[in-house]
């Protein structure tokens, strides 16, 4: 009688389940998140940004601010910034 190979399974296993992830900054700290595209609120959620702060991606050294309810391709090695949300009406 022959016994499955339970190594070979788990492994089977966690590759059908495996998610990509990569690695982001935000705010200066390195964290992995899984690739894909987000909605910027929920990206913040993921990261641990507060939903009160803005949060803008730094391309080519200048700032894109983010709208949160714009959508974001998280593909590796993006960088962004959170801070106290601007401006306002008088």
């Amino acid at each position: 009688m022959e016994t499955p190979n339970s190594g070979a399974q788990v492994s089977q296993a966690a590759h059908a389940g495996h998610i990509h992830e990569v690695t982001v900054i935000v705010d200066g700290v390195e964290q992995k998140v899984p690739k894909g595209t987000y909605l910027v609120s929920q990206f913040k959620a993921l990261v641990g940004v507060d939903a009160a702060k803005e949060l803008d991606e730094v391309v080519h050294g200048q700032l894109k601010p983010l709208d949160d309810n714009a959508e974001i391709v998280i593909k590796s090695g993006e960088k962004f910034v959170s801070h106290v949300r601007t401006g306002g009406s008088s």
